[in-house]
């Protein structure tokens, strides 16, 4: 039976400072609680409708449907509601492809880039303090697990960018080079902008170099791409068509 204090404890970090009071937040359903548990998460507790999951006694909760619903925050509960303790970020390593987000503010969008940061193989990602908080339940769900496998740092990042000049900077601008027609360096910093807005100008002035993806419609009355559509095409391309610097 679930206890007022896990419920209030368990709601209330749906909401970013009550996550970074308590150093938690909250992973749903059977398959993400699994990929944090066999990750270097360190778990604070199991709510389940019947999967015993292999952890101890103490932290595992069996509940009903009716008391999962009571903390989820999905529409349909997914049996499992787990815990984690949020980890202390790890320094950034200089290398190969990293991409940054100047004020990506959707969780969804955030979501998705951390899980193609995971599939094309980008081990950082560096987000400006205005980003999304990747542990928001929205940025969980829709990272599927990829949250455990890249290493996610939040920064002032005009002060990293100037602080380094190690690797080139790229950026997704509208007037930039066709990203089909350049040979991407590798290493790189790839920024991409806030959703309603691109990168900023202070951002901009720092990049080394500009990209774009074209549009082929007749009509290109299409404002622009969606930030996390964008990531997947630029890192595609970094991948097939990139140089190593020796």
């Amino acid at each position: 039976m679930l206890s007022k204090s896990q419920i209030k404890l368990i709601k209330s970090l749906s909401q970013k400072k009550f996550r970074n009071t308590h150093g938690l937040f909250v992973v749903e359903g059977i398959k993400g609680v699994r990929e944090f548990l066999n990750s270097d998460f360190e778990l604070f507790s199991i709510y389940s409708t019947g999967e015993r999951f292999k952890v101890q006694k103490d932290l595992l909760n069996l509940i009903d449907e009716r008391e999962l619903k009571k903390i989820s925050s999905l529409k349909t509960p997914q049996k499992a509601l787990a815990v984690f303790k949020i980890p202390e970020s790890k320094e950034i390593e200089l290398g190969g492809i990293i991409v940054a987000l100047d004020g990506v503010r959707d969780p969804g969008n955030l979501g998705t880039i951390i899980r193609l940061c995971d599939w094309f193989g980008i081990e950082t990602l560096i987000c400006s303090k205005d980003t999304a908080d990747c542990y928001n339940p929205k940025v969980v769900q829709a990272s599927m697990g990829s949250l455990t496998r890249v290493n996610i740092k939040y920064l002032d990042l005009k002060e990293f960018l100037v602080g380094q000049t190690e690797i080139p900077v790229l950026g997704t601008r509208l007037e930039g080079e066709n990203v089909y027609n350049s040979i991407l360096p590798n290493p790189a910093i790839v920024v991409l902008g806030n959703e309603a807005n691109g990168i900023s100008e202070e951002i901009g002035s720092l990049l080394d170099g500009k990209i774009t993806i074209p549009q082929f419609g007749k009509v290109q009355e299409t404002e622009s791409l969606n930030v996390a559509t964008a990531t997947a095409i630029i890192l595609s391309e970094f991948r097939r068509n990139s140089t190593t610097e020796k």
